[in-house]
């Protein structure tokens, strides 16, 4: 799957909900067996299609979390209040329910096992997702993440990350007692100190909210970052 995949050349396919872990108060991670699945690559993301019984259809698109090969495909979804798709994700969808979605898409914000150098993994909120599923294929290729929440509460994958080496988490509006890390946004200083040589051939990926992309991305770059190594993936309020 070398390219990218278009929703044009795509087919709906039948998802069945079999497994539902909740991550945060408003964050669900849900697992899926969905027969006919030609796999995916980690970064890349689906369409989710819902049919009310009226036939009113919404569609939106999400990451997908689990790595390439894994038994089911996973899903974490963070429920948008005057959403018309998450809510039901997240509150309302039990084991056995189905959806329709299509996919794998996306050919650019993607893990390239072939890349030579390090990789700087940059996440605000439930930007984390694409990039857990990074974390899981990486095999021995150096990986650094920076993962950035508006509290420790809304930490998503909190039990996981906490087994993973070479974290950095940043808090922008409360954090534990005691806690030595970074504390408010990111800047071009934080992550100039934190990110490889650029003559170790680093790459950037960085996913999350427009705001949080777009001062991450000209963090980077102010702090020398060719902008060819810097990819993003971003998304607005509407989720």
């Amino acid at each position: 799957m070398a390219g990218a995949a278009l929703p044009g050349r795509l087919s709906w396919l039948a998802a069945t909900a079999v497994a539902l872990r909740a991550e945060t108060a408003r964050t669900r991670t849900i697992a899926f067996a969905v027969p006919g699945w030609p796999g995916h690559r980690a970064g890349q993301h689906v369409d989710v299609r819902l049919t009310a019984p009226d036939g009113y259809q919404a569609q939106r698109s999400y990451s997908i979390a689990s790595a390439p090969g894994a038994e089911h495909l996973e899903l974490t979804v963070e429920r948008i209040d005057d959403g018309e798709v998450s809510p039901y994700l997240v509150d309302e969808l039990r084991e056995g329910d189905r959806i329709e979605l299509r996919g794998p898409i996306g050919g650019w914000f993607v893990w390239q096992d072939d890349h030579p150098g390090p990789a700087l993994l940059l996440a605000g909120g439930s930007g984390i997702v694409p990039l857990r599923a990074m974390l899981r294929v990486r095999g021995r290729t150096p990986a650094r993440l920076v993962y950035s929440a508006r509290s420790p509460e809304e930490l998503i994958y909190a039990g996981e990350l906490a087994s993973l080496e070479d974290v950095h988490l940043v808090y922008t509006r409360a954090w534990p007692e005691g806690f030595a890390g970074r504390r408010g946004r990111i800047d071009a200083a934080y992550l100039r100190a934190l990110a490889w040589p650029l003559q170790d051939d680093p790459i950037a990926f960085v996913c999350g909210p427009n705001g949080f992309v777009e001062a991450a991305a000209s963090a980077l770059v102010a702090a020398g970052w060719p902008v060819s190594r810097v990819r993003t993936e971003r998304f607005g309020p509407s989720g």
